[in-house]
């Protein structure tokens, strides 16, 4: 069996930003055994596959090592591939039937925006072991999906440097570290060692939190930010209540095809 395969810079629009995820179109849903074996041949952040379904189109996301309930780049780069490379929407909208319930990305020139629902984060208690895992002290740690880590800078979470190892001993999903942008309105980097991800270059689902507190924080409900990992990526956000925005740019960087026996 040939199963096409496509590689896309989401959230960037250069070649070798962003954040790489690979996308392969699929009649009908390999064996789940076979689809994470093709996410951890791939070994980027996330493979996803889609079907066509009902008139639109269901998608499931892998990491190298597990299945995800949610994922923005790997969302966004599907929506390139759809739209731009294969032309299988002819319309500027494309709606995706996932774990996460209906997504929908609409295009308007060269910006993908995905609709993707809140999760913003909330007082909680947390590991003890935390903070010697990211190597600092955040002013203030709060939780969703994943731990959530305040800092004062941008500096600040740029320089950190976490021990992986003991990271992926923490027992959320992943952690997400967050502080105001010198050039943007809030800079933020996502460390999942335990997911196969040490850290993701841009993270879409880590918005869904990212986006609802500083909406609230700054009193504002768009705003633009920056993943500060080393390939970088710029997000433009807004806060809808339950639901957020998150766009961005796409480039595609190769196009081939899987042979599975």
């Amino acid at each position: 069996m040939n199963v096409p395969i496509y590689q896309v810079d989401a959230f960037t629009g250069k070649l070798f930003g962003g954040n790489p995820a690979a996308i392969c179109p699929l009649d009908q849903w390999l064996p789940d055994a076979t689809m994470q074996s093709i996410a951890a041949e791939n070994n980027l952040a996330e493979t996803a596959y889609y079907i066509r379904k009902n008139g639109g189109f269901h998608i499931r996301w892998f990491t190298p090592g597990t299945e995800v309930d949610l994922c923005g780049h790997a969302t966004l780069a599907a929506a390139h591939v759809i739209m731009e490379l294969r032309k299988e929407a002819k319309q500027g909208r494309v709606s995706f039937d996932s774990k996460s319930g209906e997504l929908v990305v609409t295009r308007e020139s060269d910006l993908y925006a995905l609709d993707f629902p809140a999760r913003p984060p909330s007082e909680t208690t947390f590991d003890a072991n935390l903070f010697e895992a990211l190597g600092a002290t955040p002013k203030q740690v709060l939780g969703a999906r994943d731990y959530f880590c305040i800092f004062d800078t941008e500096a600040e979470v740029r320089a950190l440097k976490p021990n992986m190892e003991k990271l992926a001993a923490i027992d959320r999903f992943a952690t997400i570290v967050t502080a105001p942008g010198a050039d943007c309105d809030f800079v933020s980097r996502f460390f999942a060692p335990a997911k196969g991800i040490p850290e993701d270059p841009v993270t879409g689902s880590s918005h869904c939190t990212l986006i609802p507190y500083w909406a609230a924080r700054l009193g504002k409900k768009k705003l633009f930010a920056r993943q500060v990992s080393p390939r970088g990526g710029e997000l433009w956000c807004e806060d809808r209540g339950d639901r957020v925005t998150i766009a961005g740019r796409a480039v595609k960087y190769l196009e081939g095809t899987i042979v599975v026996s």
